[in-house]
Parts: C-alpha cells; sequence; structure tokens
C-alpha cells in the first residue's frame, strides 16, 4: 500500500496547494491513505473547524498537529469530537482531542500517531514513553503505524525514528518548515525523514513575508506575521508499505509546485 505524508500546510497557499494537488497525487502514486499536517493551515497559527472540515472534503484522511493547534479557539470543540483531527498525543491527560486513531484504507487499517518534541518546546510529557504506552494498543489495531514527530529538535526526532525502528512503519518530523533531503528506510524496516517540508509559499521565510522577517531579525523589534505571496508548493513523502508486516519498502520524497 501506498501513503502519502504530507508537511505542514500554511495558511491559504498551503491550503491551495493541497486542494489542486492532492487529487492528482492520489492517482499517480495509487495512494491509499493521505495523512497532512494542519496546525499552520489559517494564516499560519492553527487551524479552524471550517478549515478541517475542508480538508476531509478534499481527501486528506487524518490531519495531525503541534504546538499550534490550540491558536484557534473554537478548534477545542471540534478537536473534541473529530478524532481525525490529531493533537499531540503527549499533551497532558485531560487535554481535548486524541493522540493517537486507526482508519480503514482500501481493505486495510492504518494506524497513525501524533508526537510532539520537548527540547525547546512545551514541557509536556514524555514522547518516547508515550509512544511505548500506545504501541501496545495500536499493534493489536493494525501492523501499519505512522508517526508524526512534530519537533524543533532535529537530534529528537532522529532519536525518535531510531527508537522506533522495527516497531512502526514511518516517522517522520514535522514543524521546521524546511525539508531535509535524509529520507531512508531504517535496519528495521520503519520509513524515516526528519522533516517533511512545507506545503506553502515557497519565497517566504518558512512561510512567513521574508521581508518582516528580515525586519524583525535587523531590528529585534516584534512585528506582526503574514502569510508570503507568491509561487507556492506542496512537500511531503511517499511510503510504501507492506500492510501485512507493516514494513515500508520503498521512501519517494516530494516537492512539487503548486
Amino acid at each position: 500500500m501506498n501513503v502519502l505524508m504530507v508537511g505542514d500546510v500554511y495558511g491559504e497557499p498551503g491550503r491551495s496547494a493541497v486542494q489542486r494537488l492532492l487529487p492528482k497525487l492520489r492517482q499517480e502514486h495509487q495512494i491509499d491513505l493521505a495523512v497532512v499536517n494542519v496546525e499552520n493551515a489559517a494564516g499560519g497559527f492553527g487551524v479552524t473547524p471550517q478549515i478541517a472540515r475542508a480538508f476531509l472534503d478534499q481527501g486528506v484522511d487524518v490531519m495531525t498537529t503541534g504546538n499550534h493547534i490550540w491558536d484557534k479557539k473554537e478548534i477545542v470543540e471540534y478537536i473534541a469530537r473529530e478524532n481525525l483531527l490529531l493533537r499531540p498525543a503527549n499533551y497532558p491527560l485531560g487535554t481535548p482531542g486524541v493522540g493517537y486513531v486507526t482508519v480503514k484504507a482500501g481493505p486495510h487499517r492504518v494506524s497513525v500517531m501524533n508526537l510532539m518534541g520537548r527540547v525547546f518546546m512545551l514541557p509536556i510529557d514524555c514522547p518516547f514513553r508515550k509512544a511505548d504506552e500506545i504501541l501496545a494498543e495500536l499493534r493489536r489495531e493494525s501492523p501499519v503505524i505512522l508517526v508524526d514527530m512534530h519537533a524543533e529538535a532535529t537530534s529528537e526526532v532522529i532519536a525518535m525514528g531510531w527508537y522506533l525502528d522495527g516497531r512502526v512503519s514511518a516517522v517522520v518530523g514535522t514543524h521546521r518548515h524546511v525539508q531535509t533531503a535524509d529520507e531512508r528506510i531504517l535496519p528495521g524496516g520503519t520509513a524515516y525523514i526528519s522533516d517533511l517540508g512545507l506545503t506553502g509559499p515557497t519565497d517566504g521565510v518558512i512561510g512567513v513575508d521574508r521581508d518582516q522577517i528580515i525586519q524583525r531579525f535587523l531590528t529585534q523589534m516584534p512585528i506582526r506575521f503574514e502569510t508570503a505571496k507568491g509561487p507556492a508548493s506542496l512537500q511531503g513523502m511517499v511510503i510504501t508499505v507492506d500492510p501485512e508486516s507493516g514494513r515500508a519498502s520503498e521512501v519517494r520524497r516530494l516537492r512539487i509546485p503548486a
């Protein structure tokens, strides 16, 4: 089976890229399941219920997020009842929403887990121990398990890849909005990449208007960030997985102009 995992969707340019390109990608790569990180979809900060519903209508199967999930207050009620929109599973007990889900993908079942790193980020529960806790349950659901590791430090994502190698089908990094070129299949059969990249404007600075960012660096004054204009791209990775064993056999990094 073929799985598409898409890097952080940023603002309207990113949403438009998904809307235009996802149907073509599903057909071209015979995609069985599409997982998209949407935490920056609403102008770079969070996601709204309306935007989340639009992604589902456009063919996204599961939406992952990260540290910006609570930026739009209206998402709290939505995420409490929509388990196809995940928040990091290692948020403390009692946080609204769920951090993992198992869905149908044709004749097969696929589990998706959302984790968030702690280095240079929020002091939430340990993602490594949380992964151990969840895997015991998910292995009973499906051998195909996909992990979105939303983290600031590349080292933390790499460590998670090695920690889960042979126990999950894929570990992909999100959050930094810069696609890495280290896609590979680890010895235990786990597909890996340190960052899927940015689905959104390509001429900004990680999605933001470049002149605003440059002024911020020059002056250190607070500036309200706006989404960059100009060309956009969809970035992510296609992973081929054996649905019986859960082992990945091929990875194809994507960077497609929109």
